[in-house]
């Protein structure tokens, strides 16, 4: 360490932010939401609640914890929305979108015995780029689509970023890596203000529904659910978990269903349910208990 480095000032805060804060808060986190804020994530936890002290009109940290001790419920939901990330983008990691056309919607329609119904969840599905991938996917696969019965859900922890997902408007640098035949197919062009923005045309958003859903909850949906998609989230969660996650979807599975994790992420040691077929391509096994932990 040079001798400049060794009497480097302290950076001010607006707030006293103690290790007992933290500690209290990235606790409360992973209660809350499954997510595991490791000790690098202090700066992170520091500029998004300090936003909350804010608009709350609070003076410190150990004031923003007493109010989340006694809060029913709004301000709880505020702190999920603050530590939550959301990033995603239309057509994110394609191969699971061809997957999809190729090895599921193709065969299930060229089977004239195969089931018409077809059930997805898009879980953690942030502002709503993947769900609209799959209902898009959807619509270029089934051209008959009127006489199928096809429902997608959306849900995220984040109430804000729903709200945004549900608006299905999008700024012209969200859509830039959209195919042009997509584009103008599902989107019409809309002024937001001074913006110009993509709407997604009602016959995609009308194959969505968003929810909000804590993934550290038991799933209120009862099943049978051909596709998951939960990609990109459990990376934020410890193993322990994981597990608890995968052993409950595995119960709203059938077997031969998909699950379709992100690019980083692996169900090794944690979940016997699943088989690997692809890349972040698991399909539901059959000779297993749901829930059956390594």
């Amino acid at each position: 360490m040079s001798r400049e480095a060794a009497f480097e000032p302290e950076r001010v805060r607006e707030f006293s932010f103690t290790d007992a804060d933290f500690e209290a808060l990235r606790t409360l986190a992973r209660e809350l939401t499954g997510i595991a804020l490791a000790e690098s994530k202090r700066e992170l936890v520091y500029g998004r609640l300090s936003r909350r002290l804010r608009v709350l009109g609070l003076r410190s940290f150990v004031d923003y914890r007493r109010l989340l001790e006694a809060d029913d419920g709004a301000e709880l939901g505020e702190f999920c929305n603050a530590m939550t990330t959301n990033l995603t983008a239309f057509f994110r990691e394609s191969h699971h979108f061809d997957y999809l056309r190729d090895e599921f919607l193709l065969p299930r329609m060229n089977d004239p015995r195969a089931s018409r119904r077809i059930r997805i969840w898009s879980a953690a599905c942030s502002s709503g780029e993947e769900a609209y991938s799959l209902a898009m996917t959807i619509c270029e696969t089934i051209p008959d689509l009127p006489r199928w019965d096809v429902k997608i859900l959306a849900t995220d922890i984040d109430s804000d970023i729903l709200g945004r997902a549900r608006r299905g408007r999008y700024a012209a640098d969200r859509v830039k890596g959209l195919d042009p035949l997509r584009l103008q197919r599902f989107f019409r062009q809309v002024n937001d203000g001074a913006q110009r923005c993509y709407e997604v045309d009602p016959l995609i958003a009308g194959m969505v529904t968003f929810k909000v859903l804590n993934l550290m909850k038991e799933l209120p949906m009862k099943g049978p659910l051909d596709v998951v998609v939960c990609r990109n989230v459990i990376i934020y969660f410890d193993k322990d978990a994981q597990r608890d996650l995968f052993g409950r979807i595995a119960r709203v599975q059938r077997p031969n269903d998909l699950l379709f994790l992100g690019h980083s992420e692996s169900l090794f040691k944690v979940s016997n349910d699943y088989t690997l077929i692809g890349k972040t391509i698991y399909r539901r096994n059959g000779s297993t208990v749901p829930g059956a932990i390594p």
